[in-house]
């Protein structure tokens, strides 16, 4: 039987998936598609830090 992996935390995913997109990006040269994925990374950022944000809001009201 074959062994599941251990699962990926969020940040792990979104952290993963930004450094795949960034040396994607190292290859591309300037048009549509490098934009493309520069916008997906700044979606990423933002999805991260998002993330970070209710994390920290959830801990402050978890201590309430």
């Amino acid at each position: 039987m074959r062994r599941r992996s251990e699962p990926h935390t969020f940040e792990q995913r979104l952290t993963a998936q930004k450094l795949r997109l960034e040396h994607e990006l190292s290859g591309l040269p300037d048009g549509p598609r490098r934009e493309t994925v520069l916008a997906r990374i700044d979606q990423l950022q933002t999805a991260a830090e998002m993330y970070g944000f209710l994390m920290l809001r959830g801990d402050a009201a978890a201590v309430r």
